[in-house]
């Protein structure tokens, strides 16, 4: 009797499971069928007492923090006469409130930066008026007092005063490929992560910018075709040409300035900084005071970090705080100098004892406070509430592969952990500190978007993504785990594994390693992601992902490991992870493949020139040679070619195509401005002159994303293919 039970239980759990779905590409690539809702972009008013949304693409929404419940209808098209516009994409509140920007036609420039048509609404008058009639605007603000407007157009900046609605130039310089007044360069802004260069002076009476001059930096230029999605149809005879300022490791860089301008007198005057036409000026910020501007340099190495703080009045500038580190300092400590709103000093968040932590310094550059301590880092830094004197950030404290959200009083004795459960939770804090909107997800879990009281208590779930789990639960799918090994140098290294769908511990699979690598960076983490790998998974691959050494979250010496060497370390630490899985008993060691995208696929070439335990690679977008990459990024990790040639030659792809063993596939997009397709050409002729056969795909007019019409799920079903083929 027992045994039948058995057979029918058996049988009913079969038939469950031939009834439930499998994954597809277009599940994963074209429709994101297992991707999180996302909870629609939340800003708080300046009280932080309520938050405003989007609905409809026509209307802003108040809401109450404290209840989560729908205050009033802020601003509603439908409702405004002669409206020019139907529906935006965004918006931006003056500090008041009473006045809003709207934009709408967002035109993609590069990562960050973007030109879009902006409109400014009064939302008392219930009046819309265009920002400029006389082209689309970039990184637009209004004053403090909310009585003016600062915006770029054509690499100058323009100021708006809506009272008397008039629009004058600030700057007149401004050109294509030459002079950039108050936006970055194509460097600037992809290394140090922004997309606006000026500040407005508390008082509403300055506006400090950047200038940068890039002629001397030299041209870069690719062709363009006609294509499709989108066509270009001007090019459908003969190719056009893009062409940008794009300064390669070893060469020159724009020469930077840091200028004020006085908007009563309209008189403009250069900070007197005395520094290399080579530094870095990657972030100016004013402090509480009028004419104290605060402007963050960093020497041509990026191991040297100066604040110094400058009289707009005089030009006079002059060093406040140092700090120096005998490798690098990482960019992401740019956002993280923020000064106190009562005037008495400024956070840094940096390694000052080998791991990443919150620091408090004076105006004067004195040491007031250590936040934060331990051996862990600081992952991402909220803010200060100087009515509690409490700082919130988020941290890896009990895992690398964990992320959790905290709060420490400013003499750093007292700790509060805010978020509960074990995974990654993230957050995003009202003005004052006093709620914030937690998300948390799990490998196996999807997001659960919650609002939050500055104690961490939950006011309100705002999305559980229950239809996504409800959606789960048809599907045939494997589970992602997390696993962590020691390598044969005694490296500890963490790792997340998807198993072939029914698998049998008795048979042996065929692997495919994914991997990024990149300094800082990190791909396994206790977080909920389903990607490529759950298509291959149930197509009977083993599918591992690790982090190796030089990647984020275990503190500066696991993270700087790589510095005058990249691509040393990781490849052995990619090889080891092969090796390792290789003795697996279900592991057939013989079919191990690797991939991956940039610097991942960098790493996945290097590992086909360095090692015999790979099948196959497929590099996507590499970089191939480092002398191709720009200045900033590749300097701060090699230095300059001229003072590192071994780390530049030893592990660059394009040197080692002798020693290149297994079946490489070369991917790339022929308007690539980041990684350029030279990278891959260069290195396929070598290849072709070393006698190595090479599999290449080449994207027309598609940039380092590959997106656009049919590119995303032509890529994955080609690269799905070529494995099927060839592991």
């Amino acid at each position: 009797m027992k045994y039948l039970l058995f057979v029918v239980s058996l049988a009913v759990a079969s038939s469950l499971l031939a009834q439930k779905k499998s994954v597809t590409l277009d599940d994963l690539v074209v429709n994101r069928t297992f991707k999180a809702k996302e909870v629609p972009n939340m800003v708080s008013t300046d009280d932080g007492l309520s938050y405003t949304t989007i609905e409809e693409g026509n209307k802003i929404v108040k809401y109450a923090y404290a209840s989560g419940k729908k205050e009033a209808v802020v601003v509603d098209l439908k409702k405004i006469e002669k409206c020019p516009i139907s529906s935006f994409e965004g918006y931006i509140f003056n500090k008041q409130g009473n006045k809003v920007l709207l934009y709408t036609d967002v035109e993609k420039i590069y990562r960050y930066s973007y030109k879009a048509n902006y409109y400014v609404l009064d939302v008392v008058q219930k009046e819309i008026v265009a920002l400029s009639d006389s082209g689309k605007q970039m990184v637009p603000s209004f004053s403090p007092d909310g009585e003016m407007i600062a915006y770029i157009r054509d690499n100058n900046i323009y100021l708006r005063k809506l009272r008397f609605a008039t629009e004058s130039a600030i700057t007149k310089d401004g050109e294509m490929n030459a002079v950039l007044n108050g936006i970055p360069d194509w460097v600037y802004e992809e290394e140090f992560k922004y997309n606006k260069a000026y500040d407005w002076s508390p008082g509403s009476t300055e506006i400090a910018y950047v200038r940068f001059d890039e002629t001397a930096v030299k041209d870069y230029s690719f062709p363009l075709y006609k294509g499709s999605n989108p066509s270009k149809d001007e090019f459908s005879l003969y190719p056009g040409q893009y062409t940008f300022k794009y300064p390669k490791a070893g060469g020159q860089n724009a020469k930077v300035s840091v200028r004020a301008f006085n908007i009563k007198t309209r008189v403009t005057k250069t900070m007197d900084l005395g520094v290399s036409d080579e530094a870095y000026i990657p972030r100016i910020k004013y402090t509480t005071e009028d004419s104290k501007l605060g402007i963050v340099v960093m020497n041509r190495h990026q191991s040297q970090l100066d604040l110094y703080l400058a009289n707009t009045g005089s030009g006079v500038c002059h060093s406040v705080f140092t700090q120096r580190n005998e490798r690098y300092i990482e960019e992401d400590v740019l956002d993280n100098i923020q000064f106190l709103s009562d005037g008495s000093g400024f956070t840094y968040v940096g390694e000052l004892d080998g791991y990443n932590h919150i620091h408090v310094f004076s105006m004067a550059g004195a040491t007031l406070s250590q936040v934060t301590k331990g051996k862990f880092d600081v992952t991402k830094f909220y803010g200060y509430d100087a009515s509690s004197k409490m700082f919130y950030y988020q941290a890896a404290v009990t895992s690398p592969t964990q992320r959790e959200i905290y709060r420490t009083s400013l003499d750093g004795k007292k700790t509060e952990k805010l978020s509960k459960e074990a995974g990654t939770t993230d957050a995003q804090f009202n003005n004052t500190f006093s709620y914030y909107l937690s998300t948390y997800s799990t490998l196996s879990s999807p997001d659960v978007v919650t609002l939050c009281d500055a104690k961490g208590k939950v006011v309100k779930v705002v999305e559980d993504n229950a239809a996504l789990k409800k959606s789960l639960a048809n599907y045939n799918i494997s589970k992602k785990e997390l696993f962590s090994f020691v390598s044969s140098e005694g490296v500890s290294l963490n790792g997340w594994m998807v198993k072939p769908l029914d698998f049998d511990a008795e048979k042996q699979y065929p692997v495919v390693m994914l991997q990024y690598s990149g300094p800082n960076s990190q791909e396994v983490l206790d977080q909920w992601g389903m990607g490529w790998e759950f298509y291959l998974a149930s197509k009977g691959y083993l599918v591992a992902c690790v982090d190796p050494r030089g990647t984020g979250a275990r503190g500066e010496e696991f993270r700087k490991s790589t510095y005058m060497k990249l691509g040393a370390l990781e490849v052995k630490d990619q090889v080891e992870t092969a090796m390792y899985l290789g003795q697996l008993a279900y592991v057939d060691a013989s079919r191990i493949g690797i991939w991956g995208w940039s610097y991942g696929g960098y790493i996945s070439a290097l590992c086909l020139s360095q090692s015999n335990v790979f099948k196959l690679g497929i590099a996507v977008a590499p970089i191939t040679d480092w002398r191709f990459y720009d200045t900033a990024y590749t300097e701060r990790y090699l230095r300059r070619p001229q003072e590192n040639k071994r780390g530049y030659e030893e592990n660059s792809p394009i040197n080692l195509v002798e020693s290149l063993q297994g079946r490489l596939f070369l991917i790339h997009g022929t308007a690539d401005d980041n990684v350029h397709y030279q990278n891959t050409l260069e290195y396929a002729d070598r290849l072709i002159q070393a006698g190595k056969q090479f599999d290449m795909f080449t994207y027309p007019n598609r940039n380092h994303n590959l997106r656009g019409g049919n590119v995303r799920h032509h890529l994955y079903q080609m690269k799905s293919d070529y494995i099927f083929k060839n592991l």
